[in-house]
């Protein structure tokens, strides 16, 4: 088995010397505009899968297809020259999904920006439900008790009052000379 790196290496060479092939010494009138955008080759070096994008229309990606396939064995040789080991591996073209993706990826965008631009219309006319503030504030004692309303400790200070005149009548002591 190969060094990942070695095979990293060759991959890249071997996509460089496709793209030259395909470029200048491949003379297909069926040819349309390749691109190719990756090589990956496997770790004993015996098997290379090149994947290309086509620019146009399906029959030319077709046309392209067919070219690229009729012409795999003479590509194969060419890459055997020009890499330089001992076993040429043996060459797969893959039409790369890479635009039909990225097409997908952009409809996507587009239909989650409308989305959002109906969200944001929506939350310009919203109001909050509930008060405006909803946090609790402390109460103003000194404003309750000029209002003529019993503070809210007031209560509590004539149940105690209640308690300790009880306790007072059992002792025997008069409240209301304390």
């Amino acid at each position: 088995m190969a060094d990942p790196a070695r095979a990293r290496k060759i991959a890249d060479r071997i996509k460089v010397i496709v793209a030259e092939y395909l470029e200048f010494r491949l003379k297909d009138e069926r040819l349309g505009f390749v691109t190719i955008t990756d090589a990956r080759v496997t770790g004993d070096l015996q098997h290379a899968s090149v994947f290309y994008t086509v620019f146009g229309s399906d029959e030319e990606r077709k046309a392209t297809a067919e070219v690229l396939e009729a012409n795999r064995g003479r590509i194969r040789s060419f890459v055997g020259k020009q890499i330089g080991i001992r076993l040429t591996p043996s060459l797969e073209f893959i039409a790369d999904a890479l635009p039909e993706g990225a097409a997908h990826l952009e409809d996507l965008v587009a239909q989650t920006r409308a989305r959002d631009e109906e969200l944001a219309r929506a939350a310009a006319n919203a109001k909050h439900a509930g008060e405006p503030d909803p946090y609790k504030k402390p109460i103003d004692r000194t404003a309750s008790d000029a209002a003529g309303e019993p503070a809210a400790d007031s209560a509590s200070d004539s149940v105690s009052d209640s308690a300790s005149d009880s306790a007072a009548d059992e002792v025997g002591i008069d409240v209301e000379a304390r």
